[in-house]
Formats: C-alpha cells, sequence, structure tokens
C-alpha cells in the first residue's frame, strides 16, 4: 500500500501476474453472459457439479488419485477464501498451525484472526531454504491441528523434494495432523519440472492432506478469485458449513471461466512459464550484480527473488523503507515472511523486463551516492 502511495515508484512488491486472461477464457465467458440465463445467480455452496467433475479429472491426471466430486471437491473464492475457511474450521484459540519460515505472509495474519498461534518451522538457508526435517517432530504438540506447506515456495521460490515431502506427510498421518497445501505455482517450475512433486499424489496420506488449486496465476485469473479444495470427506462437511455461511459459493461466473479452463486445451501457461523464465534470468543478474548490496540464491520455481542484504543496514523493513523513499523502488521487507526472512526482501519478477531494469538501475543509482 505504501509502494502504490508512492508517486513514481516501480513495484516489486505485488505477486500480481502482468499476463492477461487467456483469449479462450474471456470469449467464453462472453457467450456466458449472452447465452446462460442463470450465468448471474447462486450455486450450491460447494460448486457448479459440472466443474467439480472437471477438477476430479484434472486432480486424477495430475496426481493418479481419483476422489468424488459430492465428497471431496469445494469451489472457493480463491486459495485465501479457501485457506480462511480451513483456518475458521479447525481452529479453537491458542490451537497451532505449524508455517515454514520464510512463509506465505497472508497465513500469518489469517491465523491471527482466529486467535491461533503460528509455529514457525525455520528452512535452512544455506541449504537452499530446504526443509529441516529433524526439527519437525519437535514443533508438534497437542494443540497443533496442521502444517502448511507451498511448492514452489512464496518468498523463496523453494521446490520441496519429493523425500522431503514424504517424509512430512509420514510425520503429519503418525501425529494425527493434516498437511494443507496451498499451491498457486505449480506451473511455474522452469528447469525443475522434474523436481517438482504433489504430496497429494499419495494415497496413503489421502486423509491427512487438503490440496488447494489456485487459478489466480496459472490462468492469469487473480480477479475472478478462483480455487478448489481437495480434501477428506468428513473435513468438506464441516468446512462446507462455514463456507456456506460466509461466502454462500463462489461467483458464478468465474466458476464458469473455470469450467473453460479446463475443458478447453490451451498453450498460455507454457508461453507465461518461458515469459517468467526469461524475467527470471534478468533479476537474478541484476541481483548478482551488486554483491556488495544483496547475496541470493536462484529460485526454483514461483516468480519471487528473496536475496539477503549483504549492505549496512537495521532491518528489513527500514531497508525496503529507504529504496522506497530513496530510490522509488518498492521491494516487500523479509520480516513480513516471519522471523527468518529478517535481513531479506522480497522482489516479484512477474512484471515485465523494462521495470525489472527501471527498479534496478535506480537501486544502483542510488546506491552510487550513498556507498
Amino acid at each position: 500500500m505504501r509502494c502504490a502511495r508512492t508517486e513514481g515508484a516501480v513495484s516489486l512488491t505485488w505477486g500480481l501476474p502482468s499476463f492477461q486472461t487467456p483469449k479462450y477464457i474471456r470469449e467464453s465467458i462472453k457467450h456466458y453472459l449472452d447465452a446462460d440465463f442463470d450465468a448471474g445467480k447462486y450455486t450450491l455452496p460447494d460448486g457448479m457439479p459440472e466443474l467439480r467433475e472437471l477438477v476430479v479429472e484434472r486432480h486424477r491426471q495430475e496426481t493418479g488419485i481419483t476422489v468424488d466430486a459430492d465428497e471431496n471437491i469445494l469451489i472457493s473464492a480463491g486459495n485465501m477464501q479457501a485457506l480462511n475457511t480451513l483456518f475458521h474450521t479447525m481452529l479453537d484459540p491458542g490451537d497451532e498451525i505449524i508455517l515454514t519460515d520464510p512463509c506465505f505472509a497472508s497465513h500469518i495474519q489469517q491465523i491471527n484472526l482466529f486467535d491461533g498461534k503460528q509455529v514457525y518451522w525455520p528452512l535452512d538457508e544455506d541449504n537452499n531454504w530446504s526443509l529441516d526435517l529433524e526439527v519437525l517432530p519437535s514443533l508438534i504438540n497437542k494443540k497443533t491441528q496442521a502444517i502448511v506447506l507451498v511448492s514452489p515456495s512464496n518468498p523463496t521460490g523453494k521446490i520441496f523434494t519429493r523425500e522431503e515431502l514424504i517424509a512430512v506427510g509420514r510425520i503429519a498421518k503418525q501425529h494425527g495432523i493434516l498437511i494443507i497445501i496451498d499451491d498457486p505455482y505449480s506451473d511455474f517450475l522452469y528447469e525443475n519440472r522434474e523436481k517438482y512433486f504433489n504430496l497429494a499424489s499419495i494415497e496413503e496420506f489421502s486423509e491427512h492432506v487438503v490440496y488447494l488449486y489456485s487459478f489466480s496465476k496459472s490462468y492469469a485469473m487473480s480477479g475472478w478469485r478462483l480455487a478448489y479444495m481437495v480434501m477428506p470427506a468428513e473435513l468438506k462437511q464441516e468446512a462446507l458449513k462455514v463456507h456456506d455461511a460466509t461466502m454462500i459459493c463462489a461467483p458464478r461466473i468465474s466458476q464458469l471461466a473455470a469450467i473453460t479452463a479446463l475443458s478447453q486445451p490451451s498453450d498460455h501457461k507454457q508461453r507465461f512459464e518461458t515469459i517468467l523464465n526469461t524475467r527470471r534470468e534478468l533479476i537474478h543478474q541484476r541481483i548478482e550484480h551488486l554483491p556488495h548490496v544483496f547475496s541470493a540464491q536462484k529460485p526454483e520455481g514461483a516468480y519471487y527473488a528473496f536475496p539477503r542484504i549483504i549492505a549496512p543496514h537495521d532491518n528489513a523493513r527500514s531497508f525496503a523503507i529507504e529504496l522506497l523513499e530513496k530510490a522509488k523502488v518498492g521491494v516487500t521487507p523479509g520480516s513480513a515472511f516471519g522471523p527468518s526472512g529478517e535481513h531479506h526482501v522480497r522482489m516479484a519478477y512477474c512484471i515485465d523486463d523494462d521495470n525489472i531494469n527501471l527498479a534496478f538501475d535506480r537501486i544502483e543509482e542510488y546506491l552510487k551516492k550513498v556507498t
């Protein structure tokens, strides 16, 4: 918000893709608005049956696991609303959710809303932000409800390995807790596609995994607010009560767009990924050209860089404010993403090349004056 109010600032803060919603989706909505009398009406609380059946098929193709459209699928207004519903369903005051540290800042805020407690699971920065599996069991107690995972990660861009994730699944099953997989970025893997693994593909963990997929990034539908949840049947019954009471249903027009997205072939995701990979290479090169300011590991997926601040500074927040006020460049202080994020900044490279270059030109010019 502060960046948006700074006139002329270049923003690397917001994870909003620069892409337009693909034409085939936009054209289909024009048709629905003209031809579908019910396009502006409510749907069933858990979503349109046609869409839920398409989700079942997509989930089978992606994971090899067959779920039931009525028992296991709930259509939500984005992964944020999905997580809000889950936390509302499972948290009593003082209950705990384990978050990787760093983690997505909004996960922290949502847990706070329900008087829950975040338990931070520090990632191993020296090993490119890998999961520290030896630490995890010591974080679990009788108040622990779930572990939240994002892979590729926001803010680090880390892709957790198959071996790591299966180990997390076994620990969660042993302790009778859930793993919530928040997945906005699995279509942006670059050269690391073989490394990606979806824990929802292991039948053994089906009663302990909730998988959330967002259309926001992969389909450039962030403003449409649409996602789906794949979850154990008993949990869906309880979550649906919260969802119905607070949302009634996800927007029907957005569900119609998702029906098109899942039922028609398109190569836009490959195009998006190719463009983002070019931007990833660019921002990493620009960061490396400032070794006296930043130290960074190349992001493996998603579209964020998370460099450590090497330049003299008090804390990440003051450093970010200084860049905004003096260089007119907005970055997100890493402290927003948990204790391990301190002394880092997050830079989103989902903006165009010209603005990435402009941001770093300004940073370099400003630092010449003060160093």
